[in-house]
């Protein structure tokens, strides 16, 4: 059903758009053309124009509870009249202490530790730091390899990106982090294409971590990084008994698993954690968007109970990790964190996206038959449409789909390369589905 509620007035626009450089951005192509938002509620948001877009990707993964939640921009506004910042070294607030204890309640058991910072970026690379500094402490010092996974993202740091496999995202910054190594991806299009949830095919994709030990030597790897669903690469839902065997393989050979659930946690898989809705227990959990509900930048670490209690010898006085941000636990971010994870419990939205999972696939999978669709992955409320690519110009049709859906079908999705992801927020009913469903296909044929 389409939403016919008035239209806000169109507001002003800068007249220069010159000066700001736009991240993973066109900004060339975007200054001549301009994707601008004012305003957002609920499953939309508003152009400067005043017209009315449906969300079809949570923002940017973030606002799984949708947008202008008043009991979150209340909380923010209250914290920043009692409190605006504390420096978070040697410093700490209440809220930031509760809020972590709720993460850890959120997380598998044993998980129970939360180190805060500000972005999902900023997460992967503590993971790491903490790592390496975990196998120094115990006596490993040879431990200083990391192993990403092909077509992973894990943020733009330099170990994030240095773990990551995507190309574009490597090849501007020279060598990066020596010591990396990456495993292979898990999709196999052939065998694995229109898969609703995990792929009964990929396994034994995880078997090449047995590879890169005999070939590097458990010794001298630290830690294994890996999303339980690759979501900034196009959305690859990881195999059947994938995450498991890596975990077998890992714990074998003493390495630590980092899960970068900064897409998947807070409910986008339909459990708090993709770790529960697989049944592993990682090392490490990075997390950041939905902790939010994207109102305030805020990311973090759960770490083990081992691993933490580690650090926790010497002196009383000694700082156990020399590591940290000066917005860690941000008052304002602590606070709107709080009122999300209020709101995702009292409106039960992670077990809402379990429920509608399999109705959000059926109707992502019923763009099958359209122009130059070629595969379609779903997990959660999560998909992936790839497009076939123009011949001498990959990434274009998936570039000319975003403009047609924010220009010309009000609609708001994301891209990577030629293809389309669809994230919406966990509030979403199964009519707004249907009307994104069918603007998307608008979609698909005018880039045909």
């Amino acid at each position: 059903m389409l939403d016919k509620s008035p239209r806000p007035a169109a507001v002003n626009v800068p007249n220069d758009l010159a000066a700001h450089w736009m991240p993973f951005t066109a900004n060339r192509a975007f200054k001549k053309a301009p994707r601008l938002l004012a305003g957002a509620k609920d499953m939309h948001y508003f152009t400067v124009d005043g017209r009315k877009l449906i969300d079809a990707a949570a923002g940017m993964w973030c606002t799984n509870a949708g947008h202008g939640r008043s009991q979150i921009s209340a909380a923010i506004a209250k914290q920043a009249e009692t409190l605006d910042y504390a420096p978070p070294f040697q410093f700490g607030i209440p809220q930031a202490f509760e809020l972590a204890s709720r993460i850890a309640e959120l997380a598998p058991a044993g998980l129970d530790h939360v180190f805060f910072c500000n972005s999902g970026s900023e997460a992967a690379d503590t993971a790491l730091k903490i790592a390496l500094a975990y196998h120094q402490i115990q006596g490993q010092g040879t431990r200083t390899r990391l192993i990403g996974r092909e077509r992973g993202y894990h943020g733009v740091g330099f170990g994030g990106t240095s773990v990551g496999g995507i190309v574009n995202n490597r090849k501007m910054f020279g060598t990066l982090l020596a010591g990396v190594d990456h495993l292979p991806a898990t999709y196999d299009r052939d065998k694995q294409a229109f898969t609703k949830g995990e792929p009964e095919y990929g396994a034994h994709f995880a078997d090449e971590m047995e590879r890169l030990v005999n070939l590097h030597g458990a010794s001298t790897i630290a830690a294994v990084i890996v999303e339980p669903m690759a979501g900034s690469t196009g959305v690859l839902p990881a195999p059947k008994g994938y995450l498991k065997r890596l975990r077998e393989i890992t714990q074998k050979h003493g390495i630590l698993l980092i899960f970068d659930e900064v897409i998947t946690g807070f409910g986008r898989l339909g459990f708090a954690f993709a770790a529960e809705r697989y049944g592993v227990l990682p090392d490490m959990i990075t997390f950041a968007k939905g902790v939010t509900n994207g109102a305030a930048p805020m990311g973090g670490v759960i770490v083990r109970d081992t691993i933490h209690d580690a650090f926790m010898s010497g002196p009383d006085h000694v700082v156990e990790l020399t590591h940290g941000y000066t917005y860690s636990a941000h008052p304002l971010a602590c606070a709107a964190g709080l009122a999300t994870l209020d709101i995702y419990r009292d409106e039960k939205l992670f077990e809402r996206a379990n429920k509608l999972e399999s109705k959000f696939a059926d109707a992502v999978m019923s763009l099958k038959g359209e122009p130059n669709v070629v595969d379609i992955r779903t997990v959660g409320l999560t998909a992936g449409i790839d497009l076939a690519p123009r011949p001498e110009q990959p990434g274009k049709r998936g570039f000319d789909s975003l403009n047609s859906a924010f220009h010309d079908n009000d609609l708001m999705l994301r891209i990577a390369g030629d293809t389309l992801a669809l994230t919406p927020p966990l509030i979403v009913s199964e009519d707004q589905i249907g009307e994104i469903i069918e603007k998307v296909a608008k979609v698909i044929r005018a880039v045909a």
